[in-house]
């Protein structure tokens, strides 16, 4: 082995250690920034944002958002987006509400049923029709809110009693939403799907060279998105009893904020990790409810949450990578 030999391979593996202490510091900074946000608050709050009163709060208002962020965050996987979570939840939700006066059992597969349909939808005109997902389900979006709206023209759809008397438990409710994760990161971590999904996110041709079905997938990821949401609208029924005009309104801001605060990068790939789902929400949670705490009002609040989610978005943005969003 020559003297430039030595030199070209010293330098490639100093490439590589920097390239790996990179990703190793990239992929610990929303565990950072979840950090430096709540000592923020306990001291700007005096301490009151960590008692046990408002953990209690901080928790109540993750779990819709924890379980939903799931199916969110399988389509950003891929580098595609979904607008439509939010409307979607609404409509869900009154269909639970409907059938749970008939039979618990009854209103929760209604819900996930009614979100698979949606997410099919969605997919059909995305995957199939060639259509641009963030351009197919903001129509989605406006279209389900119209039927929401007009279904709680009159009056709110309120479920039956038992949802809120019986089922809405703290203890209960933690339960479902920490085995949803469980399951999904067991499918994400030792199955296909997870390498799948940040091999699409990568780059679709390459995927296909690889053997990757692109199409079955994303069809099958956007209706497993779509039931996710319709679980977790049974969940939005237990927690509220009832849907009003705006249920599930600016929930798929909320996601994608809290997504984004997770570290998770906007066009998908292989930076995307599991970690992204919880760091994230319970970012966003505890933002929203320490500026609360503040005396922010709505205006300026959604002013503080912008400028951190354009820090956040400016820090994950995969610039070696990026690409237009499919």
């Amino acid at each position: 082995m020559t003297e430039n030999d030595t030199i070209t391979e010293s330098e490639e593996l100093a490439k590589d250690k920097g390239i790996l202490s990179k990703i190793n510091i990239r992929s610990v900074l929303p565990v950072i920034g979840f950090v430096l946000i709540l000592a923020f608050f306990a001291f700007a709050t005096g301490g009151r944002i960590v008692q046990p009163k408002n953990i209690n709060l901080i928790l109540n208002s993750t779990y819709v958002l924890m379980i939903s962020s799931i199916g969110v965050f399988m389509i950003m996987s891929m580098g595609s987006l979904d607008f439509s979570q939010g409307s979607m939840i609404g409509l869900c939700c009154i269909v639970v509400c409907y059938l749970s006066h008939i039979n618990p059992a009854l209103a929760v597969v209604g819900g996930i049923l009614t979100g698979a349909v949606i997410g099919a939808i969605n997919a059909f005109f995305h995957v199939r029709r060639q259509i641009a997902s963030f351009i197919v389900t903001i129509c989605m979006m406006f279209l389900l809110r119209g039927v929401v709206a007009f279904l709680t023209t009159d009056s709110p759809a309120k479920g039956a009693g038992y949802l809120q008397s019986d089922l809405n438990n703290p203890t209960l409710l933690l339960i479902i939403t920490i085995v949803c994760l469980v399951v999904f990161y067991l499918v994400f971590t030792f199955t296909p799907l997870g390498s799948n999904l940040k091999a699409i996110g990568a780059g679709q041709t390459a995927a296909r060279f690889a053997g990757i079905k692109v199409q079955k997938t994303k069809t099958l990821v956007y209706i497993a998105a779509g039931a996710i949401t319709g679980f977790a609208a049974f969940v939005l029924a237990i927690r509220n009893g009832s849907v009003t005009a705006t249920g599930g309104n600016m929930m798929e801001t909320q996601i994608m904020l809290a997504l984004v605060l997770g570290g998770l990068p906007i066009s998908g790939g292989a930076k995307v990790r599991f970690s992204n789902i919880v760091v994230g929400v319970l970012t966003y949670c505890i933002l929203d409810r320490g500026l609360s705490m503040m005396g922010f009002e709505a205006a300026p609040k959604q002013l503080v949450m912008g400028v951190v989610f354009l820090i956040f978005l400016a820090i994950f943005s995969d610039r070696e990578g990026n690409q237009v969003i499919k």
